[in-house]
């Protein structure tokens, strides 16, 4: 058989330039898959690297250890978010619950620590699983729900103290350790927001709750469909979020040696902020627990900066705070079009 002829044909001059835009256009999808991914991460390195320049104290370990303290609290709070917004919903009731769970431990610290640690946990526990139950079962929006509730426990904490700070009793019982202790070298907070992280990475990434969290984030819908019980997913989600609200108020109480009603105010939009920095979608099913430990750092190291500069008023510091988390969510808006969800991270 004779090949059919090309005389007269023109080659395919437009071949190698639809090949350069299809390699652009791969590399610019690739560029901004890493730049949703890693950009916090990026901008903590270069954030560090200006402090070591700038500042010599910033790098000393005094600074660093105080910085890792300071945002220990916090950090409890934002792994708890993280859980609840992966799965598409808010709670804003965390700073209240950090509040009454330091007045708990404070009442029964002359029980000894176990028995501050049990029951302020607990009462934040319960109060994060009564969310979860208004959300889940009763089918009432997260944002009205635990607006409701940061407002009920904060009146109820206020109202139980008189609006007065409550002493820890000290006496042997050892409770100021979780706040003030040292334990190889590092602050004891400090290690108990390691482990928690470390516990939320993996149960997150190689555990069936954590690849339900994920699932009921992409969808409820479709998780339904797939068999899992959405309910009980959600339920426990919010009640981890009441928990590690409630630790993180013990910390807080054991290290100031009181209980404060006023404690935890505003910690709910600085742990949303936290997380979302650190890339976690607030629409749930994409980021997780090493995301907001990269916006914890960040967030932490820029207003450490702003106290080494000391020519920074808080005001200031608020605007900027504020400027910086809608930089981030306008740039995480654009760069989630085109991307899927469930990765962990």
């Amino acid at each position: 058989m004779s090949r059919p002829s090309t005389a007269g044909v023109p080659p395919d001059n437009g071949r190698p330039g639809r090949v350069r835009a299809a390699g652009a256009r791969a590399f610019s999808t690739r560029t901004a898959a890493v730049l949703q991914r890693q950009g916090a991460l990026v901008v903590l390195i270069a954030v560090c690297v200006l402090g070591v320049v700038r500042y010599g104290s910033f790098a000393t370990p005094e600074n660093l250890l105080n910085v890792l303290r300071q945002n220990s609290m916090l950090g409890l709070v934002a792994l708890g978010m993280t859980v609840v917004i992966l799965t598409g919903g808010i709670d804003l009731s965390v700073g209240s619950l950090v509040a009454v769970a330091g007045v708990v431990a404070a009442k029964v610290s002359g029980s000894g620590m176990i028995a501050s640690l049990v029951a302020g946990v607990g009462v934040a526990t319960a109060l994060g699983l009564t969310n979860g139950v208004l959300i889940a079962k009763v089918r009432l929006p997260p944002f009205i729900v635990t607006l409701a509730m940061m407002i009920a426990a904060r009146g109820a904490v206020l109202g139980a103290t008189a609006e007065a700070s409550l002493r820890m009793n000290r006496t042997g019982s050892g409770i100021t350790w979780l706040g003030r202790g040292v334990f190889a070298g590092l602050p004891v907070p400090v290690l108990i927001v390691a482990c928690a992280y470390a516990a939320g990475w993996l149960a997150l990434r190689y555990t069936r709750w954590g690849r339900s969290v994920y699932a009921v984030g992409d969808s409820q819908d479709a998780a339904r469909l797939l068999g899992l019980n959405v309910d009980r997913v959600l339920i426990s989600t919010y009640a981890l979020s009441g928990a590690l609200a409630g630790l993180a108020g013990v910390v807080l109480a054991a290290r100031l040696g009181a209980g404060q009603p006023v404690a935890g105010t505003g910690w709910e939009l600085d742990a949303i902020a936290a997380v979302v920095v650190g890339g976690t979608l607030l629409t749930g099913g994409l980021g997780g627990v090493g995301s907001t430990l990269v916006g914890i750092l960040l967030l932490g190291v820029i207003f450490n900066l702003f106290n080494l500069q000391g020519t920074i008023t808080p005001w200031w510091q608020w605007i900027m705070r504020g400027a910086f988390l809608l930089g981030v969510v306008v740039v995480q808006s654009r760069l989630q079009r085109g991307f899927g969800h469930g990765q962990p991270r």
